[in-house]
């Protein structure tokens, strides 16, 4: 949840959902220190990649409450966090989210994998959906994805 307490920290700072692009970065590099110009900006692309922020006419707005988003005292994001997921991850992600353990749904996964004979990301679709989860976003990058490679 580092991504989300990182795009959570500027909104919290300022007290607001929505702010010019410069700002979020100007709060992400110069006031907090926490990445460069450079950097902060990579964490707009990645964190609008996510759906965690939309940008509209150069402002950047949360996707999400960030008051509802607990950043601890000390924390500081670490640079992986600017790197971004791959498709299986998000939906890996989103699982877990769901409280479905980890390993277990790596597991079954791989398992629906091999039955189905369908890329990983196919599979966990599937897998997400027969929980309940709504991956509509996901399921659209790897259709996209696999049209991409086709």
């Amino acid at each position: 949840m580092s991504l989300r307490s990182a795009v959570a920290a500027p909104f919290q700072q300022k007290g607001t959902e929505s702010m010019p692009e410069s700002e979020f970065v100007v709060a992400l590099s110069l006031d907090r220190d926490w990445f460069s110009p450079d950097q902060a900006e990579r964490l707009v692309d990645v964190a609008a990649g996510q759906g965690l922020l939309a940008r509209e006419d150069g402002d950047v707005v949360a996707a999400f409450d960030p008051g509802d988003v607990e950043i601890p005292e000390a924390f500081v994001p670490d640079e992986s966090i600017l790197q971004e997921q791959s498709t299986f991850e998000k939906l890996l992600d989103r699982v877990v989210a769901a409280d479905t353990d980890k390993q277990t749904a790596v597991a079954e996964i791989n398992d629906l994998q091999g039955r189905l004979g369908v890329t990983i990301e196919a599979a966990a679709v599937v897998y997400a959906r027969r929980r309940g989860i709504d991956v509509g976003a996901e399921a659209a990058e790897a259709r996209a994805e696999l049209r991409d490679d086709g």
